[in-house]
């Protein structure tokens, strides 16, 4: 009899190896926290957060990346902790030659090598899900190749399973948030950045989104190269973002700008956000346009919650509560009074600030883009605590996440534009059915569907 384990036994046995090492630090920072609530004694929340980064900081993979979504999604956790696990790097060390030989021959072929004309064995880069080697196709064409660590999706319901306890912690010490929604939209996020076929799709629908304006590039998957798990595209030169902080007040704005509608058209058009605000997803051409270079955290929202985004605006902006009340309910919000309203409208007058302002501003003056956000934050979390609890809706976890995103972009730009220009440019000739026609029409091109 053969005693070698089956493909099948070995994520089983991947993943309870993984259950015990996430869940035996993290559970036991749960059980102390649990422990101090039952007999009434002080939680010293940033010794905590400090044994909590800890218990992550030996860990690679999806863990890290959900450690840091946590970090970003402001609320979903206490600020102590967001800073604490916002200081974890999510590079992961590359795979070696080896590990890619093994795992390039098992998407394309065993004489996958005489596919390419080129293929770098060095990563060019490494990530928590996957690296990244450059090569060059038969015909000479520069590209990307974009490899799945092994065993990744037993890595990832492993971890999903776990952040549960890393939310049942901020659950025990202050539960004016109720993260349960946060939970489910992380996890459909984090299992669709796994399917590089979902990728490519949504590479397609960027292409077409963003095809009118020559500031954007997307790049080209090469199909007969791709797999479910790797994905192959055209590669686009450019320098990193952070490399502009210092350029010419010029530049800085153009290529701001067009980071801007690079989120917000398609969100106004088509209800579809990118969803990743990692710096590393953009670089700058020479011409100070930019390259959007990941569409693994693509969110796509339904015509009637891009509609409320622009009833909300319009409400504030005519200082309209009715039409304010109406924005959150048709996003879901239940159970509204007037205290949760003012509430609510902390956040959302902290969202919108800018695009109300008409006139050429930065986007926070004096706010670092550590702290982008923590002092409305705040404010949000202290009113909850008397006028609370409130249960977020799940299409707000990103949302939020990719617009602190933005807004930290143009902070470390010190960009100065008119985002009430800007903004208005994109939804004067809103339309919820033209939008809910439009939508339609390109996801069914793509293959693509709105969340269930």
């Amino acid at each position: 009899m053969d005693d070698t384990p089956t493909n099948e036994e070995n994520r089983i046995a991947g993943r309870a190896k993984r259950y015990a090492k996430v869940g035996g630090g993290v559970g036991g920072i749960a059980a102390k926290v649990a422990g101090a609530r039952l007999f009434g004694r002080e939680i010293d929340d940033a010794a905590v957060a400090a044994e909590l980064r800890n218990a992550l900081g030996g860990m690679k993979g999806p863990i890290m990346k959900v450690a840091q979504m946590l970090a970003t999604i402001p609320e979903a956790i206490p600020e102590e902790y967001a800073l604490e696990l916002a200081q974890l790097q999510s590079n992961a060390p590359a795979m070696g030659w080896p590990f890619v030989k093994r795992r390039m021959a098992s998407e394309l072929g065993s004489n996958w090598q005489k596919k390419f004309g080129s293929f770098e064995r060095d990563a060019a880069a490494a990530a928590s899900l996957g690296q990244v080697h450059r090569a060059t196709t038969l015909e000479g064409e520069p590209v990307a190749c974009k490899l799945q660590y092994p065993d990744m999706q037993s890595a990832v319901e492993a971890d999903l399973t776990q952040l549960e306890m890393v939310f049942a912690i901020q659950r025990r010490i202050d539960g004016v948030i109720d993260t349960r929604q946060m939970s489910k939209e992380i996890g459909a996020r984090l299992r669709e950045e796994l399917d590089y076929d979902m990728e490519a799709r949504h590479i397609a629908l960027y292409q077409h989104m963003l095809s009118d304006d020559e500031t954007i590039r997307v790049p080209d998957v090469v199909a007969d190269l791709s797999t479910k798990r790797l994905l192959t595209m055209s590669w686009l030169d450019g320098q990193p973002l952070l490399d502009f902080r210092e350029a010419p007040l010029e530049d800085r704005n153009s290529i701001a700008a067009a980071m801007f509608r690079a989120w917000w058209h398609p969100f106004s058009h088509f209800g579809v956000i990118h969803g990743d605000p990692h710096l590393g997803n953009y670089t700058v051409r020479e011409d100070h346009g930019i390259n959007l270079l990941d569409y693994g955290c693509i969110r796509k929202f339904p015509p009637t919650f891009v509609a409320g985004v622009v009833e909300l605006y319009r409400g504030l902006q005519t200082d309209d509560r009715d039409r304010v009340v109406a924005a959150y309910e048709s996003w879901g919000f239940e159970k509204l009074n007037n205290e949760l309203v003012d509430v609510l409208n902390i956040w959302a007058s902290f969202i919108y600030g800018p695009l109300l302002d008409d006139r050429v501003r930065t986007i926070a003056d004096g706010v670092s883009a550590g702290k982008y956000g923590r002092e409305e934050a705040t404010k949000v979390h202290a009113a909850l605590k008397k006028h609370g609890p409130v249960t977020p809706p799940r299409e707000f976890v990103f949302m939020d996440r990719a617009a602190i995103g933005l807004g930290g972009v143009f902070l470390h730009l010190a960009a100065e534009l008119n985002f009430h220009d800007l903004f208005n440019a994109e939804i004067d000739a809103f339309d919820h059915d033209v939008l809910v026609k439009r939508q339609a029409k390109q996801f069914k091109a793509n293959g693509l569907t709105l969340e269930a």
